[in-house]
């Protein structure tokens, strides 16, 4: 049984993937990397695949192959990977220490908590307040002094 009610959904082969041409997967690729990296559009939580399509001048299933071809994952996958990556930033910053769970989702594009702990779960294998405890104890061990040379 899944936890957090996340279950996974199985891909069809859609033909229209061969059908769109490399140049223009190649090309939207490119965009999508520039909406996700520089604009950080993954941030809004309404953001969804027909507004990129729109941004870009395409339609979704352009949209799509590109980004299953490119990406080897489905839209909503990507816009989570790229949501969590942002999360893990914020739960190893030590100057971010005190914000809550709903504030850390909302900062990285979450509509909620509950789909928020969802993606972090299905991705990480831990809840985030799991992951930074871990990580948080794992910066608190002291150091083992290097041995030099002339030892």
């Amino acid at each position: 049984m899944a936890k957090y009610n996340y279950r996974e959904k199985k891909e069809k082969p859609a033909t229209y993937r061969v059908q769109v041409k490399p140049e223009v997967v190649d090309a939207l690729y490119e965009q999508i990397l520039r909406k996700m990296i520089v604009e950080k559009k993954y941030r809004d939580p309404a953001y969804n695949a027909k507004k990129l399509a729109e941004e870009l001048q395409t339609n979704t299933r352009y949209i799509s192959a590109a980004i299953s071809l490119r990406f080897q994952m489905s839209y909503p996958k990507l816009i989570a990977s790229y949501r969590i990556r942002d999360a893990i930033s914020i739960l190893q910053d030590k100057r971010k220490k005190g914000m809550t769970m709903e504030e850390v989702a909302t900062a990285c594009g979450f509509a909620n908590r509950q789909s928020f702990y969802a993606a972090f779960y299905h991705l990480q294998g831990k809840t985030p307040k799991q992951y930074q405890a871990e990580f948080l104890a794992k910066m608190a061990l002291p150091k083992r002094p290097r041995k030099t040379k002339s030892e």
